[in-house]
């Protein structure tokens, strides 16, 4: 039945985008955005940098002698 609907109108041509504004930035913003960076990586680690353990778990050799009561 596409005989029957409309045709679509045809789509409008596609502008470019406009030039984004250059600005330049003080080297105080410039340090104040490298300290707000710095301040997110930090809080980004959270916990993770007091694990002790690898991806691989513990790589120490473990203890599997128990002690005896009388001594041995």
């Amino acid at each position: 039945m596409g005989f029957l609907m409309p045709k679509q109108p045809a789509l409008p041509p596609v502008q470019p985008l406009p030039e984004p504004p250059k600005a330049e930035l003080s080297a105080e913003e410039k340090q104040k955005i490298a300290d707000e960076q710095a301040a997110m990586e930090r809080k980004r680690k959270g916990r993770k940098s007091t694990i002790l353990t690898g991806p691989l778990g513990i790589t120490e050799e473990a203890t599997t002698e128990k002690k005896t009561l009388l001594g041995g």
